[in-house]
């Protein structure tokens, strides 16, 4: 099958070609053709399947046949979850849009509103956004709806567990009944499926992988290790390996600065990237990372989704996360498109719980290796293959309005509420691991 049975046009087929692809991935050879369509589309996909393509493609391809944009409106809205996802996304609009005369605008938190709102005067057809920064533009008159065609949410499952459902509720609302609607999600979990209720209509159903399963081509494998001896054994398996580029990831946004100032000091260049760091900053390490001005990247899990890299060789996990599906996100982001890739996980005997609730996610166990000199005091003991289903966690209770009469709002990806275009994007709001929303914000900085 190639792209071009799937109805797309010239312009279209000739941005694919000269990123150097040939055929669809399977989500893509399902998904594209009913976007054409105009088919509403529920989606889940893994992390690497080609979903991005998925859907930007079919848009491009519905909005060149229609009318100019007007000022300020829009014909096309992605919602993703995170900053990076975002950055993502609008990258890949603009790149297999080049040939057409088509506008796309990337808008997020963290950054100043204005040259935002400046830009979107002209109207935009694609526009990719937080959801938070999409309601601070709304609410100064910065974006319309009126032309809206088509609506996406990108990464579902993860709007939900960073506590964005009151803001995509609040931007349903506002959006024209008569668009056209994709879900894009890791998983149909019961609480997609009901917000698919109110969203999607006869929709197409795709499932690109079986659910919870990890990339083929994926090497897996624990490394024992006692908690202290952690810093240690990554800089010795970076240096025996001599591993040019790694993504490691770390549980808190302080175990990130930590760690990077122990590679630094080891003398591997490093940088972090979590949600106290400013967008410009994250921005900066991420382009480090890419070039390979940096070899390690050390992250919490903000960056599990959005964050494409191609030919990634090494995941890292120097924590394991509490939540047992970020363990499917975050070595995801190696073996994608195909490649193969190595994910290693450096586990303490206080982590055995984490380590035994992922193999019962993944229905397998993970191989083990020892290094020679960092045999643990404490052993890690042995995995036995739980065949009980995991329960799901059950979702925390909304808190009390505050004094201003608002509740507090996951804000990652997001910025506060600032009408003079001074916004600092310094509420970094990022949700507890193993918590399916986050805590106020007054102690969001313990998290990671």
């Amino acid at each position: 099958m190639s792209f071009a049975s799937l109805g797309l046009s010239a312009p279209i087929l000739k941005s694919i070609a000269e990123q150097g692809y040939e055929t669809p991935s399977p989500i893509q050879a399902k998904a594209i053709p009913a976007v054409i369509d105009g088919k509403d589309v529920m989606a889940a996909a893994q992390t690497g399947t080609g979903k991005t393509a998925g859907f930007t493609l079919p848009i491009l391809e519905r909005l060149m046949r229609g009318p100019r944009v007007q000022p300020n409106q829009v014909r096309a809205l992605v919602l993703t979850p995170t900053r990076e996802l975002a950055a993502q996304v609008g990258n890949s609009v603009a790149i297999y849009g080049k040939h057409l005369p088509l506008s796309s605008t990337v808008v997020f938190g963290g950054v100043k509103i204005n040259p935002q709102m400046i830009k979107l005067r002209r109207g935009t057809d694609v526009l990719v956004a937080t959801p938070g920064r999409l309601l601070d533009l709304y609410n100064q008159n910065a974006v319309k709806f009126n032309q809206l065609e088509v609506l996406v949410l990108d990464e579902a499952d993860r709007m939900l567990d960073m506590g964005f459902i009151r803001d995509i509720r609040k931007i349903l609302a506002v959006l024209p009944a008569k668009r056209q609607n994709l879900l894009f999600s890791a998983t149909f979990s019961d609480d997609i499926r009901q917000l698919a209720k109110g969203l999607v209509h006869n929709p197409v159903e795709i499932s690109a992988t079986p659910p919870n399963s990890t990339a083929p081509k994926v090497e897996q494998w624990v490394c024992p290790v006692d908690q202290k001896q952690k810093p240690a054994l990554l800089i010795k398996l970076i240096n025996e390996n001599n591993w040019q580029q790694a993504l490691v990831f770390t549980r808190t946004k302080h175990g990130a600065n930590r760690l990077t100032r122990h590679l630094e000091a080891a003398g591997i260049k490093a940088a972090a990237i979590h949600g106290n760091k400013s967008q410009g900053a994250r921005t900066k390490a991420l382009a480090d990372f890419k070039s390979c001005d940096i070899r390690i990247l050390v992250a919490t899990d903000i960056a599990a989704r959005g964050l494409d890299i191609n030919q990634l060789p090494q995941v890292v996990n120097f924590d394991l996360p509490n939540v047992p599906e970020d363990y499917i996100h975050r070595i995801g982001r190696t073996g994608r498109a195909g490649a193969s890739g190595q994910a290693v996980s450096l586990v303490s005997v206080d982590e055995f719980k984490q380590l035994s609730d992922i193999e019962r996610l993944i229905k397998q166990v993970l191989p083990r290796k020892s290094v020679n000199g960092f045999n643990p005091t404490n052993n890690l003991p042995e995995s036995r293959l739980n065949t009980r289903p995991l329960k799901p966690n059950k979702p925390k209770r909304p808190k009390a309005a505050n004094a201003f009469g608002n509740t507090p709002r996951n804000n990652t990806g997001n910025t506060s509420r600032n009408t003079t275009g001074n916004n600092s994007g310094n509420r970094q709001n990022e949700a507890r691991p193993g918590r399916s929303k986050p805590r106020p914000f007054k102690v969001a900085n313990r998290s990671a």
